[in-house]
């Protein structure tokens, strides 16, 4: 069945300079100006462009989508802490914040999705809001992202990640700066961050953005939830499977996004892979009478 937009008054916010986060949004900014200059011709690399798809996959596929979302936030299932800990390394260098304010933020939307309080929702607060303004913005609302991640914070090791996330992606730009110069001297080098930390940045970026904003206005429902959420399959393809999102909110628990035959999830699939060489287990999925018909 199609889907639009769920029917509930719609107030929208705004944009506020008072309340705006200044580090946030210079940061922002600051790498879409540097992932433009990956359309000039001496910073062009095709080894910049592999490593960009390499590190999409690490930051986002691994980092964000298996990590921060299906592991931290939701426990579809379980890993070594030692991994546990490197997948978070790797979901630092997406730099979408740390894992407790990534995963308290994503427990709060889920409270109230497409409600009042939804930190993202493009029901309440439009498209453009959902897609990015929220995050350029301070919480005035009350709702503090780390309340909702107590049992984070009670871990010694999520909480030094959580105040250190900003510096492995330093880390990184210089060993692909350092790389590159020794390999063949500055410009690649220079190649290699704008390709591998600029735009790979952004690139995820907005493929974490869109199951915010378009999987929440546009697709397809197998499911019928409170809230307005779809599966929308090119946001599967540039999420590594979060697209299938209305799936999602109906078994928030669950390790599979894509539910039926045809609804690819690469990150499903990467759990289980890992669940082969021990890394994955108690996998959670919905029961046979749950699955779409």
């Amino acid at each position: 069945m199609t889907s639009s937009k769920a029917d509930r008054p719609v107030q929208r916010r705004g944009i506020h300079l008072s309340q705006l986060d200044w580090p946030v949004v210079i940061g922002i900014v600051a790498l879409h100006v540097g992932a433009v200059f990956a359309v000039f011709p001496a910073m062009f690399s095709w080894s910049g462009v592999l490593i960009a798809l390499f590190l999409c996959w690490v930051t986002g596929g691994w980092g964000i989508t298996l990590c921060y979302h299906r592991l931290l936030t939701h426990r579809s299932f379980k890993t070594p802490k030692w991994f546990e800990y490197f997948l978070t390394t790797c979901a630092c260098l997406a730099w979408q914040g740390g894992p407790v304010n990534w995963v308290g933020t994503h427990r709060i939307h889920h409270k109230h999705s497409d409600e009042e309080g939804d930190p993202h929702s493009p029901v309440q607060d439009g498209f453009a809001w959902a897609h990015v303004f929220w995050c350029m913005h301070k919480h005035t609302d009350g709702i503090r992202a780390a309340d909702a991640a107590k049992d984070l914070q009670r871990d010694f090791g999520q909480r030094w990640l959580n105040k250190l996330f900003i510096v492995p992606q330093f880390v990184l730009a210089a060993l692909l700066f350092g790389i590159g110069y020794a390999v063949e001297g500055p410009m690649l080098g220079l190649s290699w961050i704008v390709w591998g930390v600029c735009l790979r940045t952004i690139l995820v970026y907005h493929g974490t953005w869109f199951v915010n904003s378009a999987s929440h206005t546009w697709g397809y429902r197998n499911f019928e939830t409170k809230d307005a959420s779809t599966n929308l399959w090119w946001v599967a393809l540039l999420s590594f499977g979060e697209g299938w999102h209305n799936n999602h909110h109906a078994h928030q628990r669950s390790a599979a996004h894509g539910l039926r035959w045809y609804e690819f999830d690469l990150t499903y699939w990467t759990i289980r892979a890992l669940a082969l060489v021990g890394l994955a287990r108690d996998i959670v999925m919905p029961e046979p009478d749950q699955m779409p018909r």
